[in-house]
């Protein structure tokens, strides 16, 4: 092994001999149990980010771990096609060439973006592979693959056939940016501070009035009635009567309708059939006419009279004006609201009335309903699933045409003669109704959502019956974030139940968004953004994987700080050391067999903790926390392995007479691959790299097995490291403190009622001299003139002072040190005073409260005892 572990030399070449070896493949194997992910598959315009860094490593450790565990696991990987993404990514690209779609038609558009996608499609895809995921390549999809284009067409048809797919004038969100329509989901709002404008409607001879408040007057241009509350008293006498619509000089009538809020505003309210979801709802119970004065690129049409060609915010601006000098503005008022905005370009998006297709969606989110509320799919944490059944259940039919060239054209066919409309999966050359030849395709492509939404089931092959959709479906879990719950995830659910007849998954797995130091979300305009690659360069992918995952729980943001990539950088150079040291003093192989007689207590208590270790990192996988299981094996690893029990086998290790140096050298090597093991799924690179260089059975980590415990659990053994460990550390603590030099070894005497220790000192007495450089322990009842007192758990440690403290200097610490117990005693006895904890507190819980309780008595009275004697000595 080199002397320096270098992430550069070793990544691309392990990464290349697992792609040659085909670890990654999943071959179907009927003795094995299945353990399925689909990726969520990244747009083809995308570079990788730490969103997608986070949830591709829960990902590649989840099927790690199974794998090892002996399932026949499938990561299946893919890209998406992102229509509106990748249309406007092409069009501004154009446009530097002075081009507009319209300029090259829709084949050579379509040419340009396939070409795109072969140029950025596959960049994704390459950098996941930077950080290590163990994905099956060999089945990577694209949601513009023939045989995924081959699915969106059945399935249209079949909704189609079922009345589920329909074509009608529904009030749309239309992005005057994009040019298409986006679905409610696709919908994003922000607080706007604005303006609400209170305008005066006459009656035409003027006998009455009424006084609306809108903060959208350039709507009011298409207004087709005023409605009020039946119920508002104040009004009631103008129902059915009529007023004048200002700068239009339209009559329209006064309506009255449940809808309108009596509390806002005035209580009268502007209808605008073409131009707001709610007011189109009123128009539809009113049979109110639509009048539409806004057009799809966000200019007032020839409807809108003189304000015809003005962009919609230069026209509110001038409506204003007008109104301001005929007298009919009574006031503005400040005004906060949500505004939508399109969740791809930020434009501030327009209610319009379009003739678009549309799913059903009542039908099929009910027993999408059904299966979250049964438990068929958990979402992890459970909270995500009340997102998920208040959209469900307050679901709208979804606008599924887009107006756009780049994604799956919708299999819709007109004929020009006799307007005959045909669906079919195949291209339609003649009408079946007039024989016509005449037939043209519709236009508009489907919602990028609508294939994704097949995803778990297209890649696999459906709608043909392939053996690794047999086999591979339903998949296990989905690694997510919480902002596309509405967008996929509810999506893939009720298209797998409507389509497979089974849910798509067992597990939705929710993580939170990956935030900067300062818990800012990262963005192009804070400037904020940490390229993963770039982190990868210089620290390796291990250090970024590990980070990333650190301290995560389901559900929750996480912050990323630098700082930790370099601690968990050096945790990797740590390993790699620890695993030199064991290398360079092993001279065993793994066909040898120990004689267990020979472990002294600190292999019975490595092996105890190691048994320990690997139930709760398995554990703790198998419930999804992964952060917890991560921090389990840092902390051992570092803590227990490296610092404690490599130090405490030294001695053995050194004494090539000793009769158990061959016994210790085993322990360090089945400890060394356990945790190599334990550790692959979260950083691979780095345990591949030692194993492979360590005496091993099996050819790599990536298809080793799974640890189990061994059934260690020499629970005396435990107590005794743990108090030596307290010991050597109170020690360590000392000199620190004290600033004693290394040639200074004083004694150490030790006052206990523990037997356990007192008559094992010969055992353990090595380790303090050895770890805490002092030169000899005495157990002893007699207190020694003139010490330091360290007070333990278990007894009491003194070293005199004359040799290594200044008297006054200690007083002052033990006087701290009484005030802080003081503190402790006076807590427990406050809490074991209260009924109430001690009657619902567990068991457990109050019981520990009352060992600390005695515990702290013990060491408060043993170092009121030391001041006095200090006192006394002053």
């Amino acid at each position: 092994m080199q002397k320096v572990y270098n992430p550069k030399e070793v990544e691309d070449r392990l990464y290349k001999m697992w792609l040659d070896k085909k670890y990654f493949h999943a071959k179907i194997d009927y003795s094995k149990k299945p353990f399925t992910i689909v990726i969520p598959p990244p747009n083809i315009t995308g570079q990788l980010h730490m969103g997608h860094a986070l949830n591709n490593t829960i990902q590649d450790i989840l099927i790690r771990f199974k794998r090892m565990q002996g399932y026949c696991t499938l990561w299946l990987p893919g890209t998406d096609h992102a229509s509106i993404a990748t249309e406007a990514k092409i069009v501004e690209k154009m446009k530097e060439e002075g081009l507009t779609k319209e300029m090259i038609g829709r084949e050579k558009f379509l040419e340009r973006a396939w070409e795109w996608k072969r140029v950025y499609g596959g960049r994704i895809i390459e950098q996941l592979k930077k950080l290590g995921a163990s994905c099956d390549w060999d089945r990577e999809r694209f949601t513009m693959d023939e045989g995924l284009s081959n699915a969106v067409k059945e399935v249209f048809v079949r909704l189609y056939e079922k009345g589920l797919i329909y074509k009608g004038e529904r009030m749309i969100n239309w992005c005057p940016t994009c040019h298409t329509t986006i679905s409610d989901a696709e919908v994003e709002y922000e607080e706007k501070k604005g303006k609400l404008y209170y305008i005066k409607y006459p009656a035409k001879d003027n006998s009455y009035h009424v006084v609306v408040a809108t903060t959208r007057p350039e709507t009011m241009l298409g207004d087709t009635a005023v409605a009020v509350n039946p119920n508002d008293q104040r009004y009631k006498h103008l129902i059915g009567k009529t007023v004048v619509l200002p700068l239009v000089n339209r009559e329209i009538p006064i309506i009255a309708d449940d809808y309108v809020d009596m509390e806002f505003g005035t209580g009268v309210v502007k209808i605008t059939p073409a131009h707001d979801p709610n007011d189109f709802e009123i128009g539809q119970r009113h049979n109110l006419p639509m009048v539409q004065v806004i057009d799809t690129k966000g200019y007032m049409n020839e409807n809108a009279g003189k304000y015809a060609g003005q962009e919609r915010y230069e026209a509110r601006k001038n409506i204003v004006k007008d109104l301001k000098e005929l007298g009919l503005l009574v006031k503005e008022e400040d005004y906060t609201h949500n505004v939508g905005h399109c969740y791809r370009c930020s434009t501030v998006i327009e209610p319009l009335v379009s003739k678009q297709w549309f799913v059903k969606m009542k039908p099929l989110a009910e027993p999408a309903i059904r299966v979250v509320k049964e438990g068929k799919i958990k979402f992890i944490p459970e909270r995500f699933e009340k997102i998920y059944f208040n959209w469900m259940e307050n679901i709208k039919d979804w606008c599924i045409s887009r107006q756009l060239w780049w994604g799956h054209r919708i299999p819709a066919y007109y004929c020009r003669d006799c307007e005959n409309m045909m669906v079919s999966r195949e291209e339609v050359k003649v009408c079946s109704k007039c024989d016509s030849s005449n037939v043209y395709q519709d236009e508009d492509t489907l919602d990028t959502w609508f294939s994704s939404a097949l995803w778990p089931f297209s890649t696999l092959g459906w709608p043909e019956e392939t053996e690794d959709l047999k086999y591979f479906y339903p998949t296990d879990v989905l690694v997510t974030a919480y902002d596309i719950i509405f967008f996929w995830v509810a999506r893939m659910i009720f298209s797998g139940l409507e389509h497979m007849g089974k849910e798509p998954f067992k597990y939705v797995l929710i993580h939170g968004i990956v935030r900067d130091a300062q818990g800012r979300k990262m963005s192009k305009s804070l400037g904020n953004g940490i390229d993963p690659l770039e982190v990868i360069e210089k620290y390796g992918a291990d250090a970024l994987r590990f980070t990333l995952v650190t301290g995560i729980s389901p559900g929750n943001d996480t912050r990323f700080h630098m700082e930790k990539v370099e601690a968990n950088r050096n945790f990797a150079n740590k390993i790699w050391n620890a695993a030199r040291f064991v290398l360079m003093n092993l001279d065993i192989d793994t066909s040898f067999k120990p004689d267990e007689s020979k472990f002294t207590f600190t292999e019975r208590w490595i092996l105890s903790r190691l048994d320990t270790l690997i139930r709760e990192v398995t554990e703790n996988l198998e419930k999804f926390e992964i952060g917890i299981a991560a921090q389990k094996l840092y902390d051992f690893i570092w803590d227990e392995f490296c610092d404690w029990y490599i130090e405490m086998s030294k001695p053995t290790l050194y004494n090539k007479e000793a009769s158990n140096n061959k016994e210790v050298q085993y322990v360090l090597l089945t400890v060394l691959t356990d945790i190599l093991k334990l550790l692959h799924p979260f950083m691979p690179f780095v345990t591949e790299e030692i194993y492979l260089n360590l005496p091993h059975v099996e050819e790599s980590l990536v298809i080793a097995t799974w640890p189990k415990p061994r059934g260690y659990q020499f629970t005396e053994d435990i107590q005794m490291v743990e108090k030596l460990i307290e010991l050597i550390r109170s020690l360590r603590n000392l000199r620190l403190e004290r600033n004693i030099k290394p040639d200074i070894k004083p004694k150490v005497y030790i006052k206990t009622d523990d037997l356990s220790m007192a008559n094992q000192l010969s055992l353990w007495e090595i380790y303090v001299k050895r770890l805490a450089n002092f030169d000899q322990v005495i157990i002893s009842n007699e207190v020694p003139e003139d010490s330091v007192a360290l007070v333990l758990s278990w007894g009491v440690a003194y070293v005199k002072l004359k040799e290594i403290v200044d008297v006054q200097a200690e007083l002052k610490r033990l006087l701290d040190e009484k005030e802080r117990l003081l503190k402790e005693v006076e807590r427990s006895e406050k809490l074991l005073s209260n009924q109430n904890f001690l009657q619902k507190a567990p068991e457990k819980v109050v019981n520990e409260e009352k060992e600390k309780y005695e515990r702290y008595k013990q060491m408060l009275l043993s170092v009121v005892q030391q001041i006095e004697r200090l006192e006394s000595l002053r």
